[in-house]
């Protein structure tokens, strides 16, 4: 009985020899000294400025609260608050060394908003609403280190690096939890061990004290017997004895499984620490090359914005150049249409003169021929004819251009035309009527597109039945106005929108 309760004590204080030694903290750690509650304010207080992470869980509402190196000390693993918006607070450590962590989860009544600040070495959880005042003061010294609590990993705080950093961190961070979550599952199974091996000896216990009870009431009997049969109460004893051997040595063997158990277990506990120190080990790399590649992919967009604002630069400056080229070009071709259309005007006018001249001939030659007929047949009501009035003349068109400080396309004939105006798809079309295009040079195409308007090109060529058709690109349809000044259409655009 002695060994089965020496190998009971051996199970339950390892492990709380091993809690212990986790509970102190290395003098390079945060020591989380005191988690103080007054009404919707926590207050967390370390000997180092907090290096920390935080998540929230739903069902019921929970702020988890992860602060790197540091540990546990003089503080209750549960806080009872229950002031209307904190219901309780719960403290534990996990992991060992430089990696250790200190894990603060505050409950709430409901959903509420949250405002996390570390003012030096204290870290403030501010809550919305917060109900009536609770403190949790940090126990004496008697009340011991609160052992840690195995937990889930804690998750990483929310950040907003560039979407490669972030795929990393996430990566990491699911790499580390499984690692965790392995982890507690081994020191799940430990513990189930364990547990298999004291209900063993408990029944090892219970069997043996059944064997006594046996051995006693055999001993009565044999007492009782021994009156008659000395030499059998000398068997039953022996026998007795033999049982009591068997019996201490099952004892001391279930004892030895039990200490194997428990050291197979502190090994596995020892391993899930190096994998979650090495885990967290890996996901600090993997940040610090997904910061790295962060910077020199800003480098690289500075560098390429950089270039593109030269170029633009350059770009400008040669649009601003070609622009003053066909300006000038422009202006060049106008002075030469503007001759030549004073050159037709002239031309136009001699014609007119000579067509005319020849007009008053013919009619004075039917005047002598009417006045002969007349003297030669007799007199009768003289022939209804239709009289050429000069609006139906045949027309000449004498020049077409462009005007970029009014967006203007005008038309230029030599006396005024009858004409209409169609409009399409980013095009509308001048037609005039019984006209014609004096000089190949008008049916040249003008390109518009490098002013600032929104026509971008004028073609004119002949139609048919003796009609004039002009062919007005737009760069995006807007509005416009036409009218007739003189020997000269005009169409006016409105500039587009935005400029």
């Amino acid at each position: 009985m002695k060994a089965i309760m020496v190998a009971l004590l051996a199970c339950v204080m390892v492990p709380a020899l091993a809690l212990a030694q986790e509970g102190q903290a290395p003098g390079n750690l945060n020591t989380i000294t005191g988690v103080n509650v007054t009404g919707g304010r926590v207050e967390i207080v370390g000997t180092k400025k907090p290096n920390f992470t935080t998540f929230t869980m739903t069902d019921p509402p929970r702020l988890v609260i992860d602060i790197s190196e540091a540990v546990i000390s003089g503080v209750k693993e549960e806080i009872t608050v229950g002031n209307g918006t904190i219901t309780g607070i719960r403290t534990a450590i996990y992991g060992s060394d430089e990696s250790s962590i200190a894990r603060v989860l505050i409950g709430y009544e409901r959903e509420v908003e949250t405002d996390i600040q570390a003012a030096g070495n204290t870290l403030v959880v501010t809550i919305a609403g917060g109900g009536g005042a609770a403190v949790a003061e940090r126990p004496t010294a008697a009340q011991g280190t609160a052992p840690a609590a195995a937990g889930t990993a804690p998750a990483a705080a929310a950040t907003t690096p560039g979407t490669t950093a972030e795929q990393a961190a996430v990566a990491a961070q699911t790499d580390r939890q499984q690692q965790e979550k392995a982890a507690a599952q081994s020191t799940a199974a430990a513990q189930t061990d364990r547990q298999q091996q004291e209900k063993a000896v408990a029944q090892a216990t219970a069997a043996a004290q059944t064997d006594r009870q046996q051995q006693e009431k055999a001993a009565a009997q044999a007492t009782a017997a021994a009156k008659s049969d000395a030499e059998a109460q000398r068997q039953a004893q022996a026998r007795a004895e033999a049982d009591r051997k068997a019996q201490e040595d099952a004892a001391r063997v279930a004892a030895q499984q039990a200490q194997q158990a428990e050291q197979r277990r502190l090994q596995e506990e020892r391993a899930a620490k190096e994998a979650a120190a090495a885990a967290e080990k890996q996901r600090q790399q993997d940040e610090a090359r997904a910061a790295a590649d962060a910077k020199k992919r800003q480098q690289a967009d500075e560098k390429a914005r950089r270039e593109a604002d030269a170029q633009a630069a350059a770009d400008a400056k040669k649009r601003q150049q070609d622009e003053a080229r066909a300006a000038a070009e422009e202006k060049k071709r106008l002075a030469a249409e503007e001759r030549e259309a004073k050159r037709e005007e002239a031309e136009a006018a001699a014609e007119e003169r000579r067509a005319a001249a020849e007009e008053r001939r013919r009619q004075q030659a039917e005047a002598r021929e009417s006045r002969v007929a007349q003297a030669e047949t007799p007199r009768r009501a003289p022939a209804q004819g239709d009289s050429a009035a000069g609006s139906s003349r045949s027309k000449v068109m004498t020049l077409v251009g462009f005007q970029p400080s009014g967006s203007r396309v005008f038309v230029r004939t030599n006396e005024p035309v009858r004409y209409n105006v169609t409009e399409g798809n980013k095009e509308v079309v001048l037609e005039l009527e019984n006209t014609r295009i004096a000089e190949s040079n008008n049916t040249r195409s003008l390109n518009t597109s490098f002013f600032d308007t929104a026509v971008a090109s004028v073609n004119a060529d002949a139609g048919p039945s003796r009609t004039v058709r002009v062919a007005i690109k737009l760069k995006e349809q807007v509005t416009y106005e036409t009218r007739q000044e003189g020997n000269e259409v005009v169409i006016e655009f409105q500039r587009p929108s935005g400029r």
